[in-house]
């Protein structure tokens, strides 16, 4: 606690409390005493319960869920919780106020890890990412450590926070990753030490599922009844409407006793009905594409839902609408894309069950209680159930809530290629987390009311950029490719690409698997098919599940390999002895790495060869970038330049081309590092007429297009490829996705997925449709029933190379040649 009375710890400080069920009237009482106490001085809250933010320097709250959160944000004054003033008067000084952010997107807010046996590299990727997402690190144990991240229980800082009976939790490094991965933070335990139930149970078991809390009250947009409130003292002193004038859209088709009665609550309360948007603070309507919803959107008030109106008289506390997704006007007619899906559900039980059924039909698709083989999305909290199987067997994209949230929060279709879509942790069950996405704010207004003002002019690009390089980028190869992109408040983010080269339809490289089983994940296998009383799909006789025995065998060894990694550090870093190095230990570890990263980097003549052999030379190189403010960004996100050796067929290089990435020599990034400047890009445009012949195209004539297209290259062309294709669908899907095609996977159980269209509505002729193949046995005997499938639609069937894709995709224009026919180009 600070030493004496007027330290001066909050001086020049003006605070104002927000308060909730966590910071009550007493609290906050005992709070405002402590900081008069130590210089400060604590604000009143208006008349109508608003924050006067002129007034203040820090905003307490527990809560983000206050009208003023997002203009406080604006003018950079802090929210911190209640336990920052706590925190600040022990230590004598304030307190960082990153911690203690009630924002729950920074997931570990309330996190003081400490590391023990980790390698160093994946420590300092773990710090990193920790901080980033609002928690904080300290090398020493100490009594406010939250988290120690362990690969074992014999490391001394562990055997001391045992010892000294420390509250701490002992979890695995894979904690963290399915966390980042994910982008939300899930139960630590399975992941604890030191029995980690992540290493010892398969994933087939059946796992308890928590109730998310982000669900309360917002599991529909409409709901058929009000729930009573919270507390006979809220029912009698409702104050949530409280000199605010609302409006009811007409859109809302609410029965003349329902009407009555919500305006006697927002009357009786203090508050007013009024007609017009321009009138009203809060708008209550039910579609997107009103009158009153555009012009009350523009005007900045409050709109929200029947489900969001609900909740506040329910709770008799304000809530943004923006933070629960049905507590939001529907778009009226779905999410573009979504009116072709078929979506059914499996893994989340309860309100979480009905929260997606409803979601689902908001965003436009038909929801499907059961599964059929001409479903094409299964959304699952696990990756192991009969759904699962049967979408696996029928070739049905499986993912998880987040795919049908963000896109419903983004207003637009996301990629299945995002990796935290299908990620699912080995005995997390995902409906832990659902419901804690918010709405993208910048896309609504984008999308559905957009300002007719004027849009500013960007800022001139700053001098210092900011760099940052993932170490997955590190370790993953030859580097045939590198995407500098976008990123909040960074002008170059550089992506390396660790793809090999692709000169023809052979080459791509085999796709990831579903589920890595290395050390590093330590994601657990499957088990055979789970058998349950009930049919959860209509599964025919047909679909048979396959052997796992050898991911079954792995499982065995699995539980062995963190003590064995924590064994190998231990030997890493022992020292030398009577100055002279003995073999093994750190010099033979040393030594196995450099050779290991050698023949992956050297694999491919197109790599970035400045770190081959010296991964002390890039841990080094790698600061010189960071601190000139470049970053690394990773496939998929947005980025303005692309960096290759060469122009090369990838499929890094060739969806960052799609989004018309300007193409850079990797010399620009030598240039970088040798001179400690960044020369101007425009200076360093890839040249390389050799294969820009082979190819037969022109780069800059590629890039142009693509900056036209916008990644629409291909948008509403639909792209069918075999099951069995070589090197898998996953990167020719990746190709397709980033270029708007329609992809879908056509195998020997495919049923008809394309729609009878009438000839006489298409003057012009049948439109193409196209399916990627080789010659093999088994996909000639697809063909035939592909093409009566595409002539029975009306549309001109195309059996192609998949070099097709890769051409048109290259030159960023659609044409075909009958070269490309698999029957010629096989030949």
């Amino acid at each position: 606690m600070a030493d004496q009375e007027g330290s001066g710890v909050f001086d020049n400080c003006t605070f104002v409390f927000v308060p909730n069920d966590t910071l009550n009237c007493t609290l906050i009482a005992t709070l405002s005493q402590s900081i008069v106490k130590y210089g400060g001085q604590v604000c009143e809250r208006k008349r109508d319960g608003s924050v006067p933010l002129a007034n203040v320097t820090h905003i307490v709250s527990n809560t983000i869920e206050f009208p003023e959160y997002s203009q406080s944000l604006a003018m950079m004054i802090p929210v911190v919780k209640s336990k920052w003033i706590t925190a600040s008067l022990t230590k004598g000084k304030q307190a960082q106020i990153r911690p203690f952010t009630p924002d729950p997107r920074m997931i570990f807010s309330d996190v003081m890890l400490s590391c023990a046996d980790i390698p160093d590299t994946d420590k300092d990727t773990i710090i990193g990412a920790t901080m980033a997402m609002g928690g904080m690190y300290s090398d020493s144990i100490t009594k406010l450590t939250t988290h120690i991240c362990a690969l074992s229980m014999d490391h001394p800082k562990v055997q001391m926070a045992v010892e000294k009976k420390h509250k701490c939790s002992i979890v695995l490094p894979h904690w963290f990753d399915d966390c980042f991965k994910l982008g939300k933070r899930i139960d630590e335990g399975p992941y604890l030490l030191p029995d980690p139930e992540i290493l010892r149970m398969s994933p087939g078991r059946s796992i308890e599922p928590h109730c998310s809390p982000y669900l309360d009250g917002a599991i529909s947009a409409r709901p058929d009844y009000m729930q009573p409130p919270t507390s006979q003292e809220r029912a009698l002193n409702l104050t949530v409407f409280k000199d605010k004038k609302i409006m009811f859209s007409d859109d809302l088709e609410m029965r003349d006793r329902l009407r009555e009665i919500l305006q006697g609550l927002v009357t009786g309360s203090g508050g007013q009905i009024v007609d017009t948007a321009q009138d009203c603070d809060w708008l209550v309507c039910r579609y997107r594409d009103t009158k009153e919803y555009v012009q009350a959107s523009q005007l900045g008030k409050i709109v929200g839902n029947m489900s969001w109106l609900f909740y506040l008289i329910q709770h008799n506390t304000w809530s943004n609408p923006f933070h629960r997704l049905l507590h939001y006007p529907e778009p009226r007619n779905g999410i573009p894309g979504f009116n072709e899906m078929r979506v059914s559900v499996s893994n989340y039980g309860g309100e979480a069950r009905i929260y997606l059924e409803n979601l689902i039909k908001a965003a436009g698709a038909t929801f499907t209680k059961t599964m059929k083989a001409d479903n094409t999305h299964l959304v699952t909290a696990r990756d192991n159930s009969e759904k699962c199987e049967a979408a696996r067997d029928w070739n049905i994209h499986m993912v998880n809530h987040l795919w049908i949230e963000e896109s419903y929060a983004k207003c637009e279709m996301q990629s299945l290629t995002v990796s935290k879509y299908t990620h699912f942790p080995p005995r997390t069950n995902l409906g832990e987390i659902i419901g804690q996405t918010f709405f993208d704010e910048k896309k609504l207004q984008a999308l559905y009311f957009p300002s007719n003002a004027e849009k500013p002019a960007m800022p001139p690009p700053r001098k210092r950029k900011a760099l940052d390089m993932t170490d997955e980028d590190t370790l993953a190869g030859a580097n045939a490719g590198t995407a500098v992109g976008r990123q909040p408040r960074k002008e170059f983010d550089i992506m390396r690409d660790g793809d090999m080269e692709t000169a023809g339809a052979d080459e791509l490289p085999p796709p990831a698997k579903r589920r890595s089983t290395g050390p590093t994940d330590f994601a657990t296998p499957s088990r055979g098919r789970h058998v349950r009383s009930g049919k959860e799909n209509e599964t025919p006789s047909s679909v048979a599940s396959s052997s796992r025995s050898a991911k079954d065998k792995a499982l065995g060894k699995l539980s062995n390999l963190a003590p064995d990694i924590a064994l190998y550090e231990k030997e890493k870093k022992r020292g030398l002895k009577d100055g002279h190095g003995l073999w093994g230990g750190k010099r033979a570890a040393d030594l196995i790495e450099r050779q290991h990263l050698n023949r992956r980097r050297t694999s491919s003549p197109a790599g970035f060869k400045r770190w081959v052999d010296d991964k002390y030379k890039e841990d080094a190189d790698r600061r010189k970038l960071r601190d000139m403010g470049i970053a690394v960004v990773q496939d998929g996100q947005p980025c303005d330049y692309l960096i290759a050796p060469q122009l090369v067929r990838t499929v890094k290089f060739l969806r960052n081309l799609s989004k018309g990435a300007v193409v850079l020599s990797s010399t620009w990034v030598e240039e970088c590092l040798d001179t400690k400047e960044i020369p101007d890009p425009q200076n360093y445009v890839l040249k390389d007429a050799e294969n820009e012949k082979r190819f037969g195209l022109k780069l800059e004539t590629s890039i142009r297009r693509a900056q036209k297209n916008k990644g629409q290259l291909l948008a509403g062309i639909p792209v069918y490829c075999t099951t069995s294709i070589k090197n898998g669908t996953e990167s020719y899907q990746a190709i397709a996705d980033a270029n708007g095609a329609q992809f879908l996977v056509y195998g020997p159980k495919s049923g008809n997925t394309i729609k009878a269209i009438n000839p006489e509505d298409d003057e012009a002729g049948p439109d193409p449709v196209y399916l990627l193949s080789t010659s093999t046995p088994e996909e000639k005997k697809l063909w035939k029933r592909f093409e009566d499938m595409a002539r029975r639609g009306n549309m001109e069937p195309r059996v192609v190379a998949s070099d097709w894709l890769l051409d048109v995709v290259m030159k960023q224009e659609v044409s075909f040649d009958e070269k490309y026919l698999v029957k010629n180009f096989f030949a």
